[in-house]
């Protein structure tokens, strides 16, 4: 059974942990991050991730389901005084029941799940780390097969990403790259396989709206900076752009939106043609 350990002071390992909340480096170095609350913390124990420590209030009455954790998951089990586990958990006055530290896996294209329906996003040198969560959030909600944060980015396991995530980072593979060539190698491949898959670009002078494209093939769409957009490798690399059709004094959407908004359409137009599919046979 793995160990139990006490911690009641700012030690070395407290302070090893607290600093993987604000400082990438050493969550990179450390090759691990925290998370907390009952749905992420299940989601990355069904989904397999590695936990390396179960980090809980030694002063409290454990709940059924955090007890169950402590019985049944291979990793170090840390009591903690409360004061040090509300830092932990970024709470002011109350601390969380519990955080793990879960292992970062390997930014490896091949974890994206591929096949003939394939729908993955890539999110283009993103600078908010709550924008990454909630387009991994909304992927994993409409079907997408993977999500690839390209360039000089947020860090997808970044707290803020994290939260926003809602637990559907365990579901739905992210991976990031620092260029357009990887991905491109990766895509090759797929299209080799007998995959063909097209890059999709969202422009607000898209050469057609969203919904009067085909979102049933195999898709790699591609999402750009809050502020900037695309770049202009990603964009010359498009083999179609769409744009969001609008009304109102709004002239764009905040990049999460616009993925969330793109994903909605190729979901719906996946389903309809599922069901036409169905009725067929």
């Amino acid at each position: 059974m793995p160990t139990r350990r006490q911690i009641t002071s700012r030690n070395a390992r407290f302070q090893q942990w607290e600093s993987l909340l604000g400082n990438r480096n050493k969550r990179s170095r450390a090759g691990e991050f925290l998370v907390q609350g009952v749905r992420p913390i299940s989601l990355a124990v069904r989904y397999g991730w590695t936990v390396r420590a179960l980090i809980y209030d030694g002063e409290r009455e454990l709940s059924r389901w955090a007890d169950n954790l402590l019985r049944t998951v291979e990793a170090e089990r840390i009591a903690m005084a409360p004061e040090l586990l509300a830092e932990l958990g970024e709470k002011s006055g109350s601390a969380p029941e519990m955080v793990a530290v879960v292992e970062t896996p390997a930014d490896d294209l091949g974890r994206l799940r591929g096949g003939s329906g394939f729908l993955g996003v890539v999110f283009d040198r993103p600078t908010n780390p709550g924008n990454i969560g909630s387009v991994i959030r909304s992927a994993d909600a409409f079907g997408a097969d993977g999500l690839i944060v390209s360039g000089h980015a947020a860090d997808v396991y970044d707290p803020k990403s994290v939260r926003a995530s809602t637990g559907s980072l365990f579901a739905l593979p992210a991976v990031r790259v620092p260029s357009p060539g990887s991905v491109m190698s990766w895509v090759d491949a797929q299209r080799a396989e007998g995959r063909p898959v097209v890059l999709v670009g969202t422009d607000e002078k898209g050469e057609c709206d969203v919904f009067d494209f085909d979102f049933t093939r195999p898709v790699l769409l591609l999402i750009g900076n809050e502020t900037s957009g695309l770049s202009n490798a990603w964009r010359d690399l498009c083999d179609h752009t769409v744009s969001i059709p609008m009304t109102g004094s709004a002239s764009s959407l905040n990049a999460a939106s616009a993925a969330t908004a793109v994903l909605y359409e190729a979901h719906r137009q996946r389903v309809a043609a599922a069901r036409r599919s169905g009725r067929r046979t």
